[in-house]
């Protein structure tokens, strides 16, 4: 039954390679426990116990430990959060309904989305006001006049 429990744990690790979570890798460590067990006893249910039990205790109790060392928190800002708070002028209606819209920014042309499902008219200038995906989520400028 050695066998099984070490071709499980080399599928666990195959799929830990592919996945990028680190919890089927668990999953491997308490095959090879219970491939270990396999050489104590013969029985099956003792083998699946350590197996299930192995897994289910160090889940919890590593994966903290994982997501600290493997953290995705420190994203790298790129060039596009620079884009936050600018202005731009639209180039396309944006239509929250038809989930059409560009603007221009910086020289460069964007998608764009309102936050509030406002339809913005061409030549209307426009704030960015964050990134939502690939498209650039903006407010209109509102033009106080001085009278």
């Amino acid at each position: 039954m050695w066998c099984f429990w070490l071709i499980a744990a080399g599928i666990f690790f195959v799929f830990e390679i592919i996945t990028t979570g680190f919890l089927v890798f668990w999953l491997g460590i308490g095959a090879l426990l219970a491939m270990i067990t396999s050489f104590i006893t013969e029985n099956i249910a003792i083998q699946t116990g350590v197996f299930v039990i192995s897994s289910a205790i160090l889940i919890p109790l590593t994966k903290p430990l994982a997501d600290k060392f493997i953290s995705n928190k420190d994203t790298a800002p790129t060039n596009t959060y620079s884009l936050i708070g600018k202005h731009g002028i639209v180039t396309i209606d944006i239509n929250p309904i038809e989930a059409t819209g560009q603007i221009k920014v910086n020289g460069e042309i964007w998608s764009a989305k309102t936050e509030d499902e406002l339809s913005i008219p061409k030549g209307t200038e426009v704030e960015v006001l964050k990134i939502d995906g690939v498209k650039l989520v903006v407010s209109p400028i509102k033009v106080t006049s001085i009278l």
